[in-house]
């Protein structure tokens, strides 16, 4: 029986949903609306100071949100990928079950959750949703890392006499540098993009970039949208570009300090 060829259908794939719409992108972003080549879109980003404030203040909001996370899903993954720790899996699908749920009833949860408490919505609710809604994309690469990880080598450095927290810094830190790595990027990008999240969360009181690309794409301003879009490709791709040589860094000496 002969194996079927994907490479064709693959391709086609590829060629649908992901060049195309990119090189969409890119044609709008650099013309005008009677199609001719102009750099006006970038200029007018360059020169408008709501959305430059509004593209430093999403970066921060990534920031936070990412360093959020990995303070609090580092921790759990690590608990999760004790062997002590007999229902770990268990846990782990508990994780990771409220991205079973649309991220739309998630976060209207939320607001539910903070009106039941009197809480006001704002900036500190936007952390939080944040922070709720990706929380698991930073866990399980960490522990899917962790769980990996040759414990010998723990085994190794305690029985030459280094302490838990040198065993930890010197041994487990820099071998899950590639989950860090992997936890960082799926949090920050879809961080720095999002729109809904916060125009849920804060009632339209905080504009995030992923609400300035919505609006102008909604208002028919398609040419400065896909600029603003592309923009947000360029500092996404540049993230991963960074973690990818800090993990190429991190496996080339062996992960071990």
């Amino acid at each position: 029986m002969r194996r079927r060829n994907w490479t064709v259908p693959y391709a086609l794939f590829l060629l649908v949903f992901v060049i195309v719409p990119l090189l969409l992108i890119v044609l709008y972003a650099f013309t005008d609306a009677e199609g001719a080549f102009t750099l006006a879109n970038f200029r007018k980003f360059m020169m408008h100071p709501e959305a430059l404030n509004t593209f430093v203040y999403s970066i921060g909001i990534a920031v936070i949100t990412t360093l959020a996370c990995l303070l609090l899903g580092y921790p759990a993954a690590y608990i999760l990928s004790q062997k002590q720790f007999n229902t770990s899996r268990t846990m782990v699908v508990l994780f990771i079950l409220p991205m079973w749920v649309n991220i739309l009833i998630r976060t209207l949860a939320t607001v539910a959750l903070f009106d039941f408490l009197n809480l006001p919505l704002g900036e500190g609710a936007l952390v939080f949703g944040m922070v709720y809604n990706f929380l698991p994309f930073m866990i399980y690469p960490i522990y899917n890392t962790l769980q990996k990880m040759d414990h010998n080598l723990i085994e190794a450095a305690q029985d030459l006499g280094a302490s838990p927290v040198k065993v930890f810094g010197k041994v487990i830190l820099p071998l899950s540098m590639p989950g860090i790595m992997s936890g960082i990027v799926m949090v920050f990008m879809p961080t720095v993009s999002t729109f809904a999240i916060a125009e849920l969360l804060t009632m339209n009181n905080i504009k995030l970039f992923g609400t300035t690309v919505q609006e102008n794409i909604y208002n028919g301003m398609w040419n400065y949208g896909a600029a603003l879009s592309l923009i947000m490709l360029l500092l996404i791709g540049i993230t991963i570009l960074f973690t990818n040589e800090e993990d190429g860094a991190s496996n080339e000496s062996g992960g071990v300090i």
